[in-house]
């Protein structure tokens, strides 16, 4: 996504800024498959002990777990495969079951009014699971422009997100070929529900 907003989210408030990078964790793991480092990084993560606290230490432990190789060819059986993978990480198809379909439009509609765009070198359909995270951590942080209020946030959401990712998160996290993934689903799972009654409650 194209980024055109100077906010600087340093100025948020802590737990904002916790939201914000929880998307933006999910978005960079369901976008393309961690390389070393970044492994390194996910395995010194630890939480507390609310659901979403045991999801990020069971993301620790499955990276400690693995290596870059063996989750690249996991993360290419999962999406990517020969005509495709085993999961598909699009709203259009979670809601339609098929691709570029009216979920895609609305989406498309709704990312003009939010001054958001896909960037020219980004060739996956807007309703890609990575692509959404991405989009509610800039709305959280102001990346497109001002931070969004939690209204706008919340409808963003309901309308993108919590439609349907839900059902991709438990999918991913029963797959039999997902193990490192599978913990990704876990915590996608969980920070959804956590966002869920935050929206809920703030209502």
């Amino acid at each position: 996504m194209s980024v055109t907003g100077e906010h600087d989210p340093s100025a948020l408030p802590p737990e904002e800024m916790q939201r914000a990078q929880l998307y933006a964790l999910l978005a960079r793991l369901l976008a393309r498959p961690p390389g070393g480092e970044f492994l390194a990084a996910l395995a010194a993560l630890d939480g507390d002990a609310s659901p979403l606290g045991q999801a990020l230490r069971g993301l620790a432990d499955a990276a400690r777990g693995t290596d870059a190789a063996a989750v690249e060819e996991e993360f290419n059986t999962l999406f990517i495969g020969v005509g495709g993978g085993i999961l598909s990480p699009y709203g259009s198809y979670y809601l339609t079951g098929f691709l570029h379909e009216k979920p895609l439009a609305e989406l498309r509609g709704d990312m003009a009014l939010l001054g958001i765009a896909r960037a020219d070198e980004v060739k996956e359909p807007e309703d890609h699971i990575a692509a959404l995270a991405e989009m509610m951590a800039g709305l959280i942080t102001g990346a497109f422009d001002a931070p969004a209020d939690l209204e706008a946030q919340r409808r963003f959401f309901d309308r993108h997100i919590g439609s349907w990712a839900g059902r991709f998160f438990t999918d991913l996290e029963s797959t039999p070929s997902a193990a490192f993934y599978r913990a990704v689903g876990t915590l996608g799972h969980r920070y959804l529900e956590v966002e869920g009654k935050a929206f809920d409650m703030a209502a």
